[in-house]
């Protein structure tokens, strides 16, 4: 039996790669509906139709960026074969992916819902429970390390994440702001550099340094 109705006259796939640019450009609430339209080279009512609403069409630019511009990410905290190593390639590559001349700056995920109004909440919501997952992953790759004798026993690594992930979000933040890449990738080897001190025992964390022995005084001379 034939479809009904009459069919799409553009391609999907490529209307929403060109909403994501747009979302990650301007961010969710300041990107009008005329300029999603516009930029998707669609009607309102072909936006409407294929994707139902504004919202709609973020999460769905949303799950688009992480599945194309997270893949990176992903790779190295399922492939590289130590904790280190993982959170080095995440903080290095976007180090670049948040500076490429190809794309708009820093990271979709952290920019695009940051600030909006009551209206948004569901997207700020939306958007917050996906840094959560990132934060979340990496956690789960250092809890690998644990296992695996990498990492001490009694690492906090929830903590750990959460201090890495600061720093990438910090990172996608002077990008927009304008650093080049090679500024953000001193920040990253700034982070790693810690590494040994973030990943430390709770026995060892917080610990002053042995305090200086005292001078023995020096005999008299005569």
């Amino acid at each position: 039996m034939a479809a009904r109705g009459r069919p799409r006259g553009f391609d999907r796939a490529t209307a929403l790669e060109r909403a994501m640019q747009a979302f990650w450009t301007h961010g969710y609430e300041t990107t009008s509906m005329t300029e999603l339209t516009s930029a998707m080279e669609i009607s309102s009512p072909s936006l409407y139709a294929a994707f139902g609403s504004k919202e709609q069409l973020f999460r769905e630019a949303v799950a688009l960026y992480n599945d194309t511009e997270g893949g990176p990410v992903t790779r190295a905290l399922t492939e590289e074969p130590t904790a280190y190593a993982a959170v080095a390639a995440v903080l290095r590559e976007n180090a670049r992916a948040y500076t490429g001349d190809d794309r708009p700056a820093g990271c979709m995920i952290v920019l695009a819902a940051m600030n909006v109004s009551d209206a948004g909440a569901d997207v700020r919501d939306h958007l917050a429970q996906w840094r959560r997952s990132g934060v979340e992953m990496m956690a789960a790759r250092l809890d690998r390390g644990v296992r695996e004798g990498e990492l001490p026993p009694d690492a906090d690594t929830a903590t750990i994440a959460a201090f890495y992930t600061a720093v990438l979000q910090g990172m996608s933040v002077q990008a927009v702001d304008g650093a080049r890449a090679e500024d953000l990738e001193r920040v990253a080897e700034c982070a790693l550099a810690a590494w040994g001190a973030v990943t430390a025992s709770h026995r060892t964390q917080g610990e002053p340094p042995p305090a200086a022995l005292p001078r023995t005084p020096e005999p008299a001379g005569g």
